[in-house]
């Protein structure tokens, strides 16, 4: 079981220092004068250090998670086999749809917008953004309840879920235009994803696909890039330290929920989408 609780992304990492390398490269030539326009060091440094942070965290969480899988599979009489080629897309797409859900109600929900926030925190976009991972991941494990129910044994289920953050680490960047339409009509692309980490009005709440923008399309969350993005929060933090980045917003919605004097006020600063406030008594 070991080899299964080792975060899989880490594989990765050989890529993702690459591609930071090569976006450098590309801002210099594309900029010129400024050799690294896309980049801040502290901000990079904030990001970086969020990433590590994220991979001790999901070390512990996904223990627990995997454990809990692992029941639910036994309990179930459903099997897909992983030796199948046609079991791993299905469990690709599964994933991917689940993904855009739980991505979808995490901006919508003021106690999941609280844990994820913190990914759309900072006003640059590049390969270190992609890098900026969330310390808070229960929310999402939880949208992947139905897989083990279904039949997909625990293992594939963190595998597959590894390829789609994998997958989503490119997309993050401004160095790349808009692709071959074909391309951007099906899947998540840098362009589609610069409008998610936007801040402007036209944009937000855009454009929540993993691997396929698709899903966007389907359900009417899907937005075309048209002008430059503004990145980062409706209300910007104005720190680098991790910590409160990851938890400020958490700390501040339960302290809403302590002042609130009415029960209804109480749920809808923790369920009610981020910026509800409570309407006065007539």
């Amino acid at each position: 079981m070991d080899h299964l609780l080792r975060e899989p992304t880490l594989l990765a990492v050989p890529f993702f220092v690459l591609f930071i390398g090569l976006e450098l490269v590309a801002l210099r030539v594309l900029d010129g004068d400024e050799p690294a326009q896309g980049y801040d060091l502290k901000d990079s440094g904030a990001s970086l250090s969020m990433g590590l942070g994220s991979v001790v965290v999901n070390l512990v969480v996904r223990t627990g998670a995997l454990l809990g899988y692992t029941a639910l599979y036994a309990v179930t009489p459903l099997r897909l086999d992983p030796h199948r080629g046609w079991t791993w897309v299905l469990t690709i797409l599964l994933v991917d749809l689940l993904w855009y859900a739980y991505h979808r109600s995490s901006h919508r929900v003021r106690l999941l917008w609280a844990m994820h926030q913190a990914h759309h925190s900072s006003v640059r976009f590049n390969y270190t953004t992609a890098l900026r991972q969330k310390w808070n991941p229960w929310g999402e494990l939880l949208f992947w309840v139905p897989l083990p129910l279904l039949g997909v044994a625990p293992w594939m289920i963190f595998a597959v879920f590894s390829l789609n953050l994998v997958y989503q680490f490119w997309v993050h960047t401004e160095t790349i235009p808009k692709l071959w339409r074909p391309v951007e009509l099906v899947f998540n692309t840098p362009s589609h994803h610069r409008v998610h980490h936007a801040s402007d009005a036209a944009y937000l709440d855009r454009n929540y696909g993993g691997i396929l923008i698709v899903w966007d399309r389907l359900f009417g969350t899907f937005a075309e890039e048209r002008e430059r993005p503004t990145y980062g929060l409706t209300h910007p933090v104005t720190t680098f330290n991790p910590f409160r980045l990851q938890y400020g917003e958490l700390a501040l919605m339960l302290r809403q929920v302590r002042q609130a004097r009415r029960w209804r006020d109480r749920v809808g600063y923790l369920f009610a989408p981020p910026g509800w406030a409570p309407t006065p008594d007539a």
